[in-house]
């Protein structure tokens, strides 16, 4: 099976490491100006997936956890509620997955 990229090789191979969530300043800044369900819904995803790892949560078919293409390639997108979703970058960083959470944003449909 071909995949579309190393973190769906490492999903579908058993490979996960544990995982580590940072929120960018830019991240930080934007959850000052969001609702509150928004705000709780992002730290609900990170607990999950530092405690969890990223191949537990990914198989939580309500974030529609998906690799992006474009302008954003190499970039994974969750949906925090049908109007909002986060932005992520996975690094390999040896024995730990740091997952840098880089931008939160209204989806535009």
């Amino acid at each position: 099976m071909k995949c579309i990229d190393k973190y769906s090789e490492a999903l579908y191979t058993g490979k996960m490491k544990q995982a580590k969530v940072i929120i960018s300043k830019k991240a930080l800044k934007e959850l000052e100006n969001l609702p509150k369900a928004i705000v709780d819904s992002l730290l609900v995803w990170v607990t999950s997936v530092e405690e969890d790892g990223m191949k537990e949560v990914r198989k939580i078919s309500g974030y529609h956890d998906e690799p992006l293409k474009g302008d954003r390639l190499g970039q994974r997108s969750i949906r925090l509620n049908r109007a909002y979703r986060a932005f992520y970058i996975l690094t390999d960083n040896g024995d730990i997955e740091l997952v840098t959470v880089i931008e939160i944003n209204k989806h535009k449909y």
